[in-house]
């Protein structure tokens, strides 16, 4: 009873503060997501799916903007202006976490939903890519350590970097840095290309993180803008999430990184370098406000959409272990709470 009674104060609470920001006779009835790229089509699917399974709630919204851009929107406080649900491909920051807390973004629940691989790929008329990550590292990076001495990046081809690769121009088109997307390439490609490529002790600071401005094109938007890039110029290579790649088989191929080809199989064994959980986060502070936030958790995290064999896995989502997915589902029920020093 007493338990009860406190969720009723803090539901008032919140809805105190959606007064505060503009009238709790509107308060919003719509569930608003943001974030990552690689997450959207599969919320965009489950939005569908759950207006479908449960037409009482409005098709809740979902936009992209990256998972820095949706953790930062979803940080920004408590109040309908702000976003429920932020979409990742990577795990929330500690300092993410501490953003929160100070704009009263406190009941912070994560869900993992599945797993993901970053994948390379190429015009499917293009020659195969057999990749290792120091090849990425030596084709972008801005200097590289030559005969004993930093010199400017010199090759302009990928043979040149290594015999057995394509001879064909080196442009790579790479997520900007609001994408979860870019910080896991950078830190399963090209730290790994970096200390693969025996750099001295005395690097410079940037000669890791500094890459050419020649070659390398930044997407800040979605996928789509990359698979354009790949249309205008057969030649660039292009970063983005396995899921991606299933929609546009028909006119890409991928590359192996490190004898691996990424697959359903190969990423959700462990056996794929460049692979990753995929999650959302859900603001607690809006749970009981906007309505239909846990019916939506559990839909999306239910057997028969992010399960094997599912809606999601259809479309490109690497089913996580049933346990694992449980779990998750418990923890949100249970409203485990994540705070900076779980991180």
């Amino acid at each position: 009873m007493k338990n009860a009674f406190r969720a009723s104060l803090a539901a008032l609470a919140v809805a105190g503060v959606f007064v505060a920001n503009g009238a709790l006779a509107q308060s919003r009835d719509t569930i608003q997501i943001a974030g990552s790229s690689t997450v959207l089509p599969f919320a965009s699917i489950v939005a569908e799916e759950f207006s479908a399974a449960f037409p009482q709630f409005k098709t809740p919204v979902v936009a992209s903007g990256g998972t820095g851009g949706g953790l930062r929107q979803f940080c920004e406080g408590v109040s309908p202006s702000t976003i429920d649900i932020a979409n990742a491909s990577r795990r929330i920051r500690a300092g993410e976490v501490e953003t929160c807390n100070k704009n009263g973004v406190n009941d912070i629940r994560e869900v993992q939903i599945g797993y993901d691989g970053i994948v390379f790929a190429v015009s499917i008329n293009k020659g195969d890519f057999k990749l290792e990550p120091v090849h990425v590292y030596k084709a972008i990076a801005a200097q590289l350590y030559i005969d004993g001495k930093w010199v400017p990046n010199p090759y302009k081809s990928w043979k040149q970097v290594d015999a057995s690769l394509p001879d064909q121009p080196i442009a790579l088109a790479i997520p900007a840095s609001n994408h979860g997307t870019r910080e896991v390439f950078e830190e399963r490609v090209i730290a790994a290309g970096f200390k693969a490529s025996n750099p001295p002790k005395d690097a410079p600071k940037d000669a890791q993180t500094a890459f050419r401005k020649d070659v390398v094109i930044e997407i800040a938007g979605d996928y789509t803008e990359t698979l354009a890039r790949l249309q205008s110029d057969p030649n660039t290579v292009g970063v983005f999430g396995l899921s991606f790649y299933d929609q546009n088989r028909d006119t890409l191929k991928v590359a192996t990184v490190s004898g691996i080809e990424p697959t359903l199989e190969t990423i959700a064994a462990g056996k794929y370098p460049v692979s990753r959980p995929l999650f959302f986060y859900v603001k607690g502070e809006h749970i009981g406000v906007v309505p239909g936030i846990d019916e939506y958790v559990a839909f999306f995290l239910s057997p028969e959409i992010a399960g094997v064999g599912g809606r999601l896995e259809s479309a490109g989502l690497i089913p996580a272990p049933a346990a694992e997915t449980a779990g998750f589902l418990a923890s949100f029920k249970a409203g485990k709470s994540l705070k900076a020093s779980d991180l």
